[in-house]
């Protein structure tokens, strides 16, 4: 056996110290340290709000969507969105437009928001007769929400879950996958025009999409794809851009998983599907995903290079999974998962944590609180979704919006909570 330097091994044990995962400092008070408010129900008579997400307008309106309908015998469908004008105590249906106009979408969505305003709704149609994805269409509104232009994006067997997100520089960044790859398309003039770049990778999914400071841009990329038809083990990175998605480095993703294929959320003994990512204003990247032990969080100061990891939330006798973290300022950072007996969902509960890392040079201290989840699949519980959506509100709080899917109770709607 060849024998290293005196500098390799320094080096080395370096990178070992700085890649054992340690376990985040509890903050006072442990999971009763986040105080949240009590949830408003809203509710609709004929319309779900599947795996939701939630913006914050400049003017302080709130948008949410979520999709599904109570019946829907047709993919024809209009996209589903509602709008707070009071702080989340009321939500109105926002009417997007009609199918005619391009507002179609019954299936995966997401919103992201710009500084000057303009809105962006991005939605998938699922073809529920032979279960395939269909299309991918993107709606635009300079009005807070009043009139839309819609724009499709795709139109290829298999597209699968969409995202948005939005550079500083109002540039407009929006990927998703058919089976064959990750598409990416980027808009430059408010959403008037959409173009389409070559494929992120040739393969994968299409897990979560985070804009960054200064052009930087990152796709988390999973091997499971097509609305889980389609398997490419080999296709697990975290891609990053700092020239606006012009070019990408490819780096595996920070801690050990295991992708279950073929995909079956209720069965598996950890269901893996989003894997979020997410930058904070000086340009730090952040990964969160789930294991057995628990929840982990990891930081990147050199753009997916290295990791430092930590253990943030320990789970016992429950199964910890579908993750979710934003961040802002420095090291400001919000994360949600659920908890529950696998398999079936025994138990469940989501989570929501408040988390400091700060510069990253030690464990970020972390507060968190539990919420229910209101939703069934038939006679047992079911998560309505692969995360649950936060956001850091102007005000200075956090927001949460948690799917209803309680048909036996004639419960269609979400929740939404604020955390102080």
């Amino acid at each position: 056996m060849a024998t290293r330097s005196t500098t390799a091994r320094v080096a080395l044990i370096a990178f070992l110290v700085a890649a054992v995962p340690i376990v985040a400092r509890q903050a006072p008070g442990g999971a009763s340290a986040l105080k949240l408010s009590a949830p408003i129900h809203h509710l609709f008579d004929d319309r779900l709000a599947r795996e939701p997400m939630i913006v914050e307008h400049p003017t302080g309106t709130l948008f949410v969507a979520g999709y599904g309908m109570l019946n829907r015998p047709t993919n024809v469908e209009t996209p589903n969105l509602w709008k707070s004008t009071d702080g989340g105590k009321t939500f109105i249906r926002v009417n997007v437009g009609t199918t005619e106009q391009g507002a179609l979408g019954n299936s995966d969505v997401d919103l992201a928001v710009a500084a000057d305003g303009t809105l962006y709704f991005v939605s998938m149609t699922f073809d529920n007769r032979v279960n395939e994805g269909v299309n991918i269409n993107i709606g635009v509104s300079h009005d807070v929400g009043a009139t839309w232009t819609w724009t499709q994006l795709s139109n290829t067997r298999w597209d699968d879950r969409p995202w948005v997100d939005v550079a500083p520089d109002g540039t407009v960044h929006v990927i998703w996958n058919d089976g064959e790859g990750v598409s990416y398309a980027v808009s430059t003039d408010q959403g008037k025009t959409w173009t389409e770049r070559p494929k992120i990778h040739p393969q994968g999914g299409s897990s979560h999409l985070a804009v960054g400071p200064n052009g930087k841009v990152a796709v988390r990329i999973t091997p499971v794809s097509a609305s889980g038809f389609k398997h490419h083990p080999d296709a697990d990175f975290i891609a990053v851009s700092t020239d606006g998605g012009r070019t990408w480095t490819k780096q595996r993703p920070p801690g050990d998983r295991t992708w279950m294929f073929p995909i079956s959320l209720v069965k598996d003994p950890l269901p893996r599907w989003v894997e979020p990512v997410a930058w904070d204003t000086n340009g730090a990247l952040y990964s969160l995903w789930t294991e057995q032990r628990g929840v982990r969080l990891a930081r990147s100061g050199d753009l997916g290079k290295s990791w430092r990891q930590w253990l943030i939330a320990e789970t016992k006798g429950t199964t910890a999974f579908f993750p979710y973290v934003i961040a802002r300022g420095k090291g400001a950072l919000a994360a949600t998962w659920f908890t529950a007996t696998m398999p079936g969902y025994g138990a469940l509960r989501g989570h929501i944590a408040t988390l400091d890392a700060g510069d990253g040079s030690a464990a970020p201290n972390v507060r968190t609180a539990s919420f229910d989840i209101d939703a069934i699949a038939g006679n047992a519980p079911t998560t309505a979704g692969e995360y649950v959506p936060t956001i850091f509100l102007q005000n200075g709080r956090l927001a949460v919006v948690t799917p209803i899917q309680n048909r036996p109770a004639g419960r269609l709607g979400f929740s939404y909570l604020s955390v102080e």
